[in-house]
């Protein structure tokens, strides 16, 4: 089954001060070159990247290898936007499902991506287990993507058509792999994920 990774890292950042994308982790990696190495380690081929706020500066000082990098012009009007655009441009690369992470979580890791990919079809729709929790990764496939763009707007994604299929939803645990903890703000970053 194929799977593309998906990777949605167009914001700007606000509460960060910057575009997450830019932000550098220990070692000096930038968060989407190690959010698109991730997905690639966890199986997906191809790999898209959507990009926005200072897309030219990412494409400029990011080393994102063969990914498909596309840009949302609409950006600005939240995470749901960028989802969409991904979806789109996803649908002409004849994969089967798509796996969306976003760029602002450094603590997941390829074993997780593999343990949700593993669960792909057409009309799989799966989310990582954190104990209580449901998060990321998450796995749509194909049959879902028109249903997930309808209704991801704003700053909201896949959630509200997720829990309107609440029933098909299956969650894989992934807390003994990965942490899904978001990096909001430069003391976030400098702590346990740096």
């Amino acid at each position: 089954m194929t799977v593309a990774g998906l990777l949605l890292a167009a914001g700007a950042g606000r509460r960060y001060g910057m575009p997450k994308a830019l932000v550098r982790l220990g070692g000096g990696r930038l968060l989407v070159e190690r959010a698109a190495q991730t997905l690639r380690e966890g199986g997906c081929d191809p790999v898209v990247v959507v990009l926005g706020a200072a897309a030219d500066r990412v494409r400029a000082e990011a080393s994102l290898g063969d990914a498909i990098v596309v840009e949302n012009p609409e950006w600005p009007t939240g995470m749901g936007s960028s989802l969409g655009r991904g979806l789109r441009a996803t649908l002409e690369l004849g994969v089967q499902a798509a796996l969306v992470l976003l760029v602002d979580l450094p603590g997941v890791t390829p074993a997780a991506v593999r343990r949700v990919a593993a669960l792909a079809s057409p009309d799989a729709l799966v989310m990582a287990g954190y104990g209580p929790r449901r998060g990321h990764p998450v796995l749509l496939g194909r049959e879902h993507w028109a249903g997930v763009a309808a209704a991801a707007t704003g700053d909201v994604g896949a959630r509200p058509y997720l829990s309107a299929h609440a029933a098909a939803v299956r969650v894989v645990p992934c807390d003994d792999v990965a942490d899904d903890r978001d990096v909001d703000t430069p003391e976030e970053h400098t702590g346990s994920h740096a």
